[in-house]
């Protein structure tokens, strides 16, 4: 049995496993020529293994923000930054289901077997109306991956037409790329990634999920680090996709397995140690106004407010003796809200004053907690069904809206908790049986390179 044919039937015993517990069908098949015929499987045959850790981080603020935007960390942002033309998919099936293993495993078999007959041609940049041998090349990658019906090879002319450009267009939106026709920029580096790249992108991912202990339910969250974005998932569906800004390369996001609890409207944000110490101490050396600018408090173990001048900020063992908290309102660091799901890594959903900076490219960009573009949607749809909920609209937008304005520190919990899971997916399979890519970030399946590079 082949490597993949090992680690497949190891995904789909998992994978069985989480669907059984999610109330899914529980039949497994086992990968073609195995020399396993059937296997019974219930949840408690299977002891699922832990996530693995990743650092305790939380978010920035405006100012902190701008500091990560100066041109000696932009340039380490933008190496591990994301392909341009971004776009939120508009794909009504979820990039995570408790079929997502097994069928990414298999589906990354497809992809050795494309690379061991030597790949797909390298392309150029080329657009409607080309024509000659680069768009011969271009019809051949494109088929090589089921973008463009192989029979055109041969069938048609040379010619960049309205099905390339269709083609293309599906390419691209597998990529999570805006949908151009146009074979340029982040579509053609796309397109120029090897075969066994692929390979090892879908089987790194497979090993990553296999580790974590999966939690699906009738409606879950699921937050795709690389691609930067948030889907709320209800019946099967995508009920709502959001754009999202994680950690960056030196603070990232953790793979996390969490239940929302509840929404806090009106947070305060506690300053975690590693910041303290690393970003407020050196500026507060040079400025001694600095945590009042930013309204920010000093707590004692009694909770009682201190004086920022009487504190050595330069003993750390008397600095430990204290918190910092950012007052709720505006300019903090959380905005409005904060979605809570106590997990070991301290790391939650929240709002942010910085909106602007969902509008870029590379989201790559916080100490570690997630952003979410239009939370107060999120949380109207966390909060579906929410105890003393206003008559008719429930916890619709306006009336969260209303709650903030109060500037009244509130939290809604929830009846019934809902599954999040934060993931790491470079290479997966989605519902239609294709193969869907994001860049590697964090450069994680570097980290099992010898591992999946071997069979």
């Amino acid at each position: 049995m082949s490597f993949v044919s090992k680690f497949l039937l190891s995904c789909t015993l998992i994978a069985a496993a989480q669907s059984a517990q999610a109330g899914v069908d529980t039949t497994v098949v086992t990968p073609a020529n195995s020399s396993v015929s059937s296997i019974a499987v219930t949840p408690e045959s299977i002891v699922l293994p832990t996530s693995q850790s990743a650092p305790r981080e939380t978010a920035l603020d405006k100012k902190q923000m701008a500091k990560r935007e100066t041109p000696n960390n932009r340039a380490s942002a933008e190496r591990s930054a994301p392909p341009p033309e971004f776009t939120l998919p508009n794909d009504p099936h979820p990039s995570l289901t408790p079929s997502t293993i097994v069928a990414t495993a298999k589906l990354a078999d497809v992809y050795r077997r494309i690379s061991d007959r030597g790949g797909w041609p390298k392309v150029v940049a080329l657009s409607p109306g080309d024509r000659g041998k680069q768009v011969a090349a271009l019809k051949e990658r494109l088929a090589a991956e089921g973008d463009l019906d192989p029979r055109t090879i041969s069938d048609t002319p040379n010619v960049y037409d309205k099905t390339i450009s269709a083609a293309v267009n599906t390419f691209q939106a597998r990529m999570g790329l805006k949908a151009t026709g146009i074979v340029s920029g982040a579509t053609l580096s796309a397109m120029n990634v090897p075969a066994l790249k692929r390979y090892q992108q879908m089987v790194a991912t497979s090993q990553r999920l296999s580790q974590m202990r999966l939690s699906f339910s009738d409606r879950y969250i699921v937050v795709n680090l690389p691609s930067a974005t948030v889907e709320a998932v209800k019946s099967g569906q995508v009920a709502q996709r959001f754009v999202a800004i994680v950690g960056d390369v030196e603070h990232q996001s953790p793979e996390v397995v969490a239940r929302a609890q509840a929404v806090n409207l009106n947070p305060t944000w506690t300053v975690p140690a590693s910041i303290i110490k690393n970003e407020f101490i050196p500026k507060l050396l040079k400025d001694k106004d600095y945590l009042s600018k930013l309204r920010i408090r000093v707590l004692d173990m009694h909770n009682k407010e201190v004086d920022p001048a009487k504190i050595d900020w330069t003993n750390e063992q008397m600095v430990a003796n204290y918190l910092l908290r950012q007052d709720s309102g505006a300019g903090n660091s959380l905005g409005e809200i904060r979605i809570n799901m106590p997990n070991r890594h301290a790391v939650y959903m929240h709002d942010t004053p910085s909106k602007r900076l969902f509008g870029k490219d590379n989201r790559f960009l916080s100490h570690g907690c997630v952003r979410v573009q239009g939370v107060y949607d999120l949380a109207s749809w966390i909060l579906e069904g929410a105890p003393n909920a206003p008559a008719f609209s429930g916890w619709s937008k306006p009336e969260l809206l209303k709650k903030v304005a109060t500037n009244e520190q509130i939290e809604l919990k929830l009846v019934r908790e809902v599954p999040v899971m934060w993931v790491y997916m470079t290479g997966w399979a989605g519902a239609d049986g294709k193969a869907h890519f994001r860049e590697d970030v964090y450069g994680r399946d570097g980290q099992d390179k010898q591992r999946v590079s071997t069979r």
